[in-house]
């Protein structure tokens, strides 16, 4: 995903209006909690919204060009600190800590800020390792907030993917999120508190981001040059999230190979039940995804829940997606009556484990073969 920044203001943040109402008003009264949880996914902009709020904070009500306004946006306000998962590479042979990571991180930021943790590691080049925030990474923040501020007034750290803090890290923590130094803000951001340690969620105050509106979306679509019909379509598929709709608009022609893809699969796997001849066709089919890149088939796969998710809901009246598929003849009001209540949660679970097995560096061909038989007997099941 190569995305524009956003200047990390919540007027350039799509959607997550209430939760913008309330965050500015705990500003206004100055009644800001020292230690809060912002929970969402990524491609929900979370980050964006911690970072606006975090920059909102430290910088007062100036929302303008001054100097401490611009370094919050470029993310290097000295009273702003950045914490994030990180492992070895090449140039960072041993104990990696964020520290070490804060340029090719303020890029990744800036270009990305609905990325996801995946995509960092993939920035990094680190997908296959475990990307932790360790212990070295709490001593820093300790001894950062210690200090005074440079400019006098709140110091915040902002630390993404909080789940990811290791154990030890955890505790060592957990004595300065419960009582910071004053105007110290600490800034948690996390797909789900259930991951947090228990002793760490409790002493938070949670701030929940959930899915941006359909509408929302689609307008931020056409204010990138986008068409209604393409962004009301790529709004149904994003279930949401605003990073999706934007990695799918940026990725025209990616998409358009993902639906032929996803067109010949179903084809092919609806004719295979009891015919030798066909399976070996989804075999075939199998092959030639597998031999695609990693993350080309995780995206295949997130493209291909998003379209059975659409197909439940318009099986269902929920939802309709006029304009989908518009360079194929397959039309999702006729594949709709086969997704249904008795197999949608087997189907998408399906496709979950497979990007899961892809990401832990399965047998591609194997885990798209298996899938393939799976997808077969399911959409032959009948409702219930």
């Amino acid at each position: 995903m190569r995305f524009v920044s956003l200047g990390m203001r919540f007027q350039d943040i799509v959607g997550h209006q209430n939760q913008k109402k309330v965050l500015l008003d705990s500003l206004a009264t100055g009644r800001i909690p020292h230690a809060q949880l912002f929970e969402g996914e990524d491609e929900q902009g979370v980050l964006a919204m911690a970072i606006a709020y975090a920059s909102a904070v430290v910088c007062g009500a100036d929302n303008g060009q001054s100097a401490a306004r611009l370094k919050a946006n470029g993310l290097i306000h000295p009273d702003i600190h950045f914490v994030f998962p990180t492992a070895t590479t090449p140039d960072v042979k041993s104990k990696p800590t964020s520290n070490e990571f804060s340029t090719p991180w303020r890029q990744f930021v800036q270009e990305q800020p609905y990325a996801t943790l995946y995509n960092w590691s993939q920035f990094l080049g680190i997908e296959n390792k475990q990307a932790v925030i360790n212990v070295t990474d709490a001593l820093q923040v300790m001894q950062k907030v210690r200090l005074k501020s440079f400019e006098g007034g709140w110091k915040c750290v902002v630390i993404w993917h909080a789940e990811k803090l290791t154990t030890a890290a955890s505790n060592k923590l957990l004595k300065s999120i419960e009582e910071p130094p004053a105007k110290t803000l600490f800034l948690l951001v996390c797909p789900d508190e259930k991951q947090l340690i228990s002793t760490i969620r409790s002493r938070t105050q949670r701030t929940h981001f959930g899915r941006v509106s359909k509408k929302e979306i689609a307008q931020f679509l056409i204010g990138k040059g986008a068409s209604e019909d393409l962004a009301s379509t790529l709004a149904d598929l994003s279930n949401g999230a605003v990073g999706k709709a934007l990695s799918l608009f940026e990725r025209q022609e990616k998409y358009e190979v993902f639906e032929e893809w996803f067109v010949r699969w179903v084809r092919t796997a609806f004719r295979a039940k009891g015919n030798k001849g066909v399976v070996l066709e989804l075999t075939g089919w199998s092959q030639e995804i597998a031999s695609k890149g990693v993350e080309t088939q995780k995206q295949f796969l997130g493209f291909a829940i998003s379209l059975i998710r659409a197909a439940v809901m318009q099986h269902y009246g929920l939802s309709s997606l006029s304009s989908f598929l518009s360079s194929s003849d397959f039309k999702l009001s006729k594949f709709a009556p086969f997704i249904h209540g008795g197999n949608i949660l087997p189907i998408v679970d399906a496709l979950e484990k497979s990007a899961c097995h892809l990401e832990r560096n399965g047998n591609a061909q194997m885990i798209f073969t298996d899938l393939s038989f799976t997808l077969t007997r399911l959409l032959h099941q009948k409702a219930a």
